[in-house]
């Protein structure tokens, strides 16, 4: 791995996970020292990050972490449900039934009460289905950008059990209407998903 991918990663990792909370200053002498990377690379880094929105340039050495409110996710929802609408019926247009159904059928089996990994492997695993099935590269790439975003706002979120079963029964019956062949479901059931998702998080920051 180059340098400035593995500094990319390692920060991006950081600012995801809230160990470098916004507003963090990323002086260019102090993160190049501690990652063990020379200046260009870290510059890459803190470039791609910057093309992300993660971070913020300050001045020429100094570039500070960006800040996440609801005004931010609101317009991360807005960008959120154009795209994974879109894809939902290209989905049930385009993809193989079979795995959505397989899909399905394993969100139906999901026991959260004796762990929520398998969870969030399926719910990875959808998103794989998705980009597979969209055959579209343009909004693949979006849709990751988005992503990548998604994780700091889920992370602002309490932990609500509640919530969490809600998803999965509102995953299920997505993954069953593009296993259906059902466009329409498909965005709707996606459209209320995502509404859902959206009101618990602000919920959450109040």
């Amino acid at each position: 791995m180059r340098a400035s991918d593995r500094a990319y990663s390692t920060l991006l990792g950081e600012i995801q996970s809230g160990t470098l909370r916004p507003g963090s200053v990323l002086g260019e002498v102090e993160q190049a020292s501690r990652l063990g990377v020379s200046r260009t690379p870290l510059r890459e880094a803190l470039g791609r990050l910057a093309s992300d929105g993660l971070v913020v340039q300050q001045s020429p050495r100094m570039t500070v972490v960006t800040a996440i409110d609801a005004d931010d996710i609101q317009e991360l929802f807005e960008l959120r449900r154009a795209l994974e609408e879109a894809a939902a019926r290209l989905a049930a247009e385009r993809g193989d039934r079979a795995r959505f159904g397989d899909l399905a059928s394993s969100l139906a089996a999901v026991d959260l009460d004796t762990g929520r990994d398998a969870y969030y492997a399926l719910i990875s695993r959808f998103d794989e289905e998705l980009d597979a099935a969209v055959a579209n590269d343009y909004l693949v790439s979006a849709l990751r950008t988005v992503r990548t975003h998604l994780v700091r706002v889920r992370r602002l979120a309490r932990d609500n059990p509640g919530r969490l079963a809600a998803s999965v029964s509102e995953h299920r019956l997505i993954a069953s209407a593009i296993a259906a062949g059902d466009a329409d479901l498909a965005a709707h059931a996606t459209h209320v998903h995502l509404h859902n998702a959206l009101t618990n998080i602000l919920e959450s920051l109040k």
